[in-house]
């Protein structure tokens, strides 16, 4: 799973530091746990860090995190695997 191409919507281009989406998709390629097809992320911003939730329900997972950023953000973002491609983008774009 999530290792076939990889896109990102126009609501993430516009809206998520290219430096957060790579840390991202670098969480999701470095889960020790099985991966569910829904990977689940939620960002808040917090002063001049940034603060990740990234969740999934099967098998559970949870992992927090946080890092500095020159431009946090609060967003809830999903990023879905079909098996042909993943594509990461914001909630209210699903």
């Amino acid at each position: 799973m999530f290792s076939n191409p990889r896109y990102s919507t126009r609501g993430i281009s516009e809206t998520v530091p290219i430096l957060t989406q790579i840390i991202l998709w670098n969480c999701i390629d470095s889960m020790k746990a099985e991966k569910d097809y829904l990977q689940v992320f939620k960002l808040v911003a917090n002063g001049s860090n940034q603060q990740v939730t990234h969740t999934q329900e099967e098998p559970p997972y949870e992992r927090i995190f946080t890092f500095p950023s020159d431009y946090p953000i609060t967003a809830k973002i999903f990023v879905i695997d079909d098996e042909t491609h993943s594509t990461m983008l914001l909630a209210e774009e699903y």
